[in-house]
């Protein structure tokens, strides 16, 4: 019978603390840039020019339909050989997962958009509110409350991809507990204390986007 000894394990607590630490650094900001991008993307898949719609959907099948862990070690180990350039693991970590999220996002926000009923675009309109007034003072607040709980599990899958940087060496809460692993020679309870650390980050996050679309459903 195998004996647990998670006291070994914790002895190393703080490299565990660092991963947890870069982990929520890449999630935040991939996040961050993933919502920039995708708003650019949405309002480009919306745009009436064809060549802005196309690039947009270009781009959102790429990163949809190609699995992330692909993209990740493609830009870390191809890009800086077709731009000539050398690009740290950091940096080829952080565009990878942004433009990633990026693509999930932007659907999110055009599903959004596209939910609400067209004639309060009519209405605004018919009052002289410009296509950026109406956009931002009628359609948009309507549509976070849409977004939100699909935005919120989008972001929780996010966590979840940060693991995935492990590949390149990125110091994850993964990637540190496999260090952690080759310093203690425990892997079930280095990578079962990494599983409830995950746990304990994500649980209160898919309760929120539950009871906000327990609240939209409510509304509607």
């Amino acid at each position: 019978m195998y004996n647990w000894d998670f006291y070994t394990v914790l002895q190393s607590f703080d490299l565990f603390l660092d991963g947890i630490w870069t982990t929520f650094l890449y999630t935040v900001g991939s996040i961050v840039l993933g919502v920039i991008i995708g708003l650019l993307t949405c309002f480009a898949r919306l745009s009436r020019f064809a060549v802005l719609r196309l690039f947009a959907r270009s781009y959102q099948e790429l990163f949809r339909c190609t699995p992330l862990l692909v993209q990740i070690l493609w830009a870390y180990y191809a890009l800086p050989m077709v731009l000539g350039v050398t690009i740290s693991n950091t940096t080829a970590g952080l565009l990878t997962l942004s433009l990633y999220v990026g693509s999930f996002y932007a659907e999110i926000f055009r599903g959004g958009i596209n939910a609400i009923d067209k004639g309060q675009r009519e209405a605004a309109a018919a009052i002289g509110m410009s296509p950026i007034q109406t956009m931002g003072r009628v359609i948009m607040p309507q549509a976070i409350k849409k977004m939100l709980p699909a935005f919120i599990n989008q972001s929780v899958i996010q966590v979840k991809n940060t693991s995935l940087l492990y590949a390149i060496s990125v110091a994850e809460l993964t990637y540190m507990t496999s260090v952690v692993n080759s310093e203690t020679y425990r892997p079930l309870e280095a990578y079962s204390l990494a599983a409830v650390m995950y746990f304990v980050m994500l649980f209160p996050l898919t309760q929120i986007a539950d009871h906000f679309e327990r609240r939209m459903r409510r509304s509607d």
